[in-house]
């Protein structure tokens, strides 16, 4: 089994033009809980063991403002930093104490094409108790690439990724067993596609569904299953315009996988998804997934 650098996708960041009505929906629809408030940012757990899956900043836009990821030693953070560095990625924070609630030392680069990445180990963890129709921790985050190649690039070479899956529009990599925590997906301009929030089983993907329906906001995709991933899934827009999923039933991968490309990767006419019963994306879901950029 390869040894990753990095061992798994912990949050994100977020800058919201409405802070108050973002926190409303992910604690009081999607499933989060507020666990600490500091520094102008609001901090939100899942119910697993990270002490936190979402940063919300106010902002005067909804933009994405870091990806957070876990490494798995305090040695492989600091040989990842020397990699980052001597590739000449552009270092926001060296490493050193973090200044968040959940603590650990870290440090934080802008990738190629724009997005904050910051790279953390020995971060406060929580007792966390999965429950049924709630989010458990982050599943993967998906960017928006103008350059797909070059950005799958970097994320193999230089922070140690593993491609699993390439369709026609997007690239799929892992950095643990999980098919993948990072989903590259080919667009006009980068930026942030969606957020994927892992939960208990399909079943709680329906309920957790039914939950958002019932308080205004439509799926904007699915139910159904993914292709690459094997994942249910299901799409939704919050009250700001970003384009959040809940998803289960991820596919576990080893060394022995073979990635397929984008001629195994295709539906027969008019299918979006496995099942063949998702129907069309809601233009309000496709929009969306192109009009969150990153921080800058």
């Amino acid at each position: 089994m390869s040894n990753f650098p990095v061992a798994a996708l912990r949050s994100v960041e977020l800058s919201t033009p409405d802070i108050n009505s973002s926190v409303d929906f992910y604690t009081g629809v999607w499933g989060l809980q507020v666990v600490a408030e500091t520094d102008g940012k609001i901090f939100l757990a899942a119910s697993g063991d990270d002490f936190h899956v979402l940063e919300l900043k106010a902002g005067e836009r909804s933009e994405l403002r870091k990806i957070t990821f876990r490494t798995g030693s305090a040695d492989q953070l600091d040989a990842l930093f020397g990699k980052a560095t001597g590739a000449g990625y552009p270092v926001l924070r060296e490493v050193g104490e973090a200044n968040a609630p959940s603590g650990g030392r870290r440090f934080v680069i802008r990738e190629p094409q724009g997005s904050v990445l910051e790279f953390v180990h020995g971060d406060r963890l929580r007792e966390g108790v999965a429950k049924a129709c709630l989010p458990i921790r982050l599943a993967h985050v998906n960017i928006n690439s103008a350059e797909i190649e070059a950005l799958s690039g970097f994320y193999q070479d230089v922070l140690g990724f593993r491609l699993t899956d390439r369709s026609k529009l997007m690239a799929f990599l892992r950095c643990n067993d999980d098919h993948h925590a990072v989903v590259l997906a080919e667009a006009p301009d980068n930026g942030l596609n969606h957020i994927a929030f892992l939960m208990p089983d399909l079943e709680s993907v329906m309920r957790g569904s039914g939950r958002v329906v019932d308080a205004g906001y439509p799926i904007g995709w699915g139910v159904g299953r993914h292709g690459p991933g094997d994942n249910v899934f299901a799409y939704f827009v919050d009250p700001n315009g970003v384009v959040v999923e809940y998803t289960a039933e991820v596919l576990q991968v080893d060394d022995s996988y073979r990635v397929k490309g984008p001629s195994e990767w295709t539906w027969p006419p008019g299918r979006t998804d496995h099942w063949g019963i998702a129907g069309p994306k809601s233009e309000a879901c496709k929009k969306a997934q192109l009009s969150v950029g990153f921080a800058r």
